[in-house]
């Protein structure tokens, strides 16, 4: 399961996406999870699968290396659904006894979450596939540069970030090789219940803590050595151009922006 989790990963292709300035993609993004989260409507999510399955097909990444996204959050939808049928008792009656009673109301609802979130991830996927963890930072930092003048700490913010995308797919990687070590010594993680299935992660989760540490006070020593004092007169190795293509994909997300709250409001 934990080799299937792709979050923070970076897959080169060679695609339109790819090319994009970071800095419109994050834009973007950001307007793309307004939609979805305040699209109120069937027709709003139509609108916002229509633009997610253009993003992603444009990315030129495998349909797989998404679904291995959304994967890791089966059991939250699945218990979100759950939650929204049994406890949302309006509309037509489908099945009641005793206290479970589902409606109409509540298997649209369970529904309407489940693909908003699919869509959720699906959606800010094509940002952290399609850009590289430093590009990410640097395209972070340059579009809260101007907090620098209230002095909040932009480039430590953005390092930050940088660092935590970084190392998700390392401790990924050591979760499983701590996990083949215990195994090998006679550990079981799927047996029992759901409290031994919990004490047995204990062997797990003490060595990779350890590890965790271990691995930010070598990183701290390292930049300690290279003199690293923060962002005050750095230069930058890429300097950020925007082109043509930025701002026609910067046009077309903000007109599926339009045409989603236009026809949220025609519907109230």
């Amino acid at each position: 399961m934990l080799r299937d989790i792709t979050l923070g990963q970076y897959f080169p292709a060679e695609s339109l996406v790819h090319r994009l300035d970071p800095r419109y993609k994050i834009v973007m993004a950001m307007l793309y999870m307004i939609m979805i989260f305040s699209g109120d409507s069937v027709i709003c999510l139509a609108i916002g699968f229509v633009y997610t399955a253009i993003a992603v097909a444009l990315t030129r990444i495998s349909l797989k290396v998404y679904y291995k996204s959304i994967k890791p959050m089966f059991p939250f939808l699945i218990f979100t659904a759950l939650l929204n049928i049994l406890f949302i008792r309006d509309g037509d009656i489908y099945f009641h006894w005793n206290f479970i009673k589902i409606t109409s109301e509540g298997v649209n609802t369970s529904i309407f979450m489940i693909v908003r979130i699919i869509l959720l991830l699906a959606g800010t996927s094509v940002l952290t596939y399609s850009t590289s963890p430093i590009v990410l930072t640097d395209a972070i930092e340059r579009l809260l540069s101007p907090l620098k003048k209230i002095k909040f700490p932009v480039h430590e913010l953005a390092m930050m970030m940088s660092i935590a995308l970084r190392f998700i797919p390392v401790l990924i990687e050591e979760t499983n090789k701590i996990i083949s070590a215990q195994k090998a010594r006679g550990a079981e993680f799927d047996s029992g219940n759901i409290i031994a299935k919990a004490k047995s992660l204990i062997p797990v989760l003490v060595p990779l803590l350890i590890s965790s540490f271990r691995r930010a006070e070598e990183l701290a020593t390292a930049m300690e050595c290279r003199c690293y004092n923060g962002g005050e007169g750095r230069t930058r190795l890429r300097q950020m151009k925007s082109g043509k293509a930025d701002y026609i994909a910067l046009s077309v997300t903000v007109l599926f922006f339009v045409v989603s709250k236009i026809t949220e409001m025609k519907l109230k």
